[in-house]
């Protein structure tokens, strides 16, 4: 089986948003496609499996691993009888993450997907924002050059409106002050955005309110990771 493994949005809060099944899983599977190495080794030893890291086996998969190397690691791994586990950074794994070629290519080789229960900062972004949960789009990153993120602002809020579809965006968190003054200088006054920054965390932050409002109270977003959301009022 291929277990799709959610991990952690913010640090020290693993016994609180993972579910027993993750942690019953975790402490039984041992070999690992991951995002990050570094982040899974010290994930895994937080949680206290009672489980030598040293006796897991990890392999990286990246935006630019080969989809070659992963069907040849994961076919290697099935035929010997291994059940595999797939950790994203932060979140669920195969959502905005490069996970989801581990999960095509074991739909290909006939290898039963289990998804497992976790946080999902996209999902609990468009919970708690108030905008239509009916419709909705991801777009991942928004152009970096100023001027096509602003032509991208302008079609996204178009869509919002013309088809009641909330729009969802993230950015890198240091850039998320430059994304958000582009948010607020290209929008319509009435249209509705929604900032959901570290999300699980003790200083989460959630609010959702009119171009014209936010404008007069700008957070402080810097190096706090953030889903954005437009909607139509």
């Amino acid at each position: 089986m291929l277990f799709l493994i959610p991990t952690i949005l913010a640090p020290g809060t693993a016994r609180q948003v993972l579910a027993p099944q993750v942690i019953d899983v975790l402490g039984r599977v041992d070999h690992f496609f991951a995002e990050n190495l570094r982040t899974t080794r010290r994930f895994l030893s937080e949680l206290k499996l009672g489980r030598p890291i040293e006796s897991l086996h990890f392999e990286e998969l990246s935006k630019d691993t080969p989809p070659s190397h992963v069907r040849n690691v994961l076919k290697g791994w099935h035929e010997a009888g291994h059940d595999v586990g797939v950790l994203s950074e932060a979140g669920c794994p195969g959502v905005a993450d490069p996970g989801a070629v581990a999960v095509r290519l074991a739909h290909e080789l006939g290898i039963r997907v289990v998804p497992l229960v976790g946080p999902s900062s996209l999902l609990l972004a468009l919970m708690a924002s108030g905008l239509n949960g009916q419709s909705f789009a991801f777009h991942g990153y928004l152009p970096i050059d100023r001027a096509a993120r602003a032509q991208r602002i302008r079609q996204l809020e178009k869509a919002a409106f013309q088809y009641q579809q909330t729009q969802l965006f993230i950015e890198t968190p240091y850039r998320n002050g430059a994304l958000l003054d582009d948010l607020l200088a290209h929008c319509q006054p009435t249209t509705l955005l929604s900032i959901a920054a570290n999300l699980t965390a003790e200083d989460e932050f959630v609010k959702t309110q009119s171009i014209a409002a936010w404008r007069g109270q700008v957070p402080d977003l810097h190096k706090k990771p953030t889903v954005f959301l437009l909607g139509a009022p």
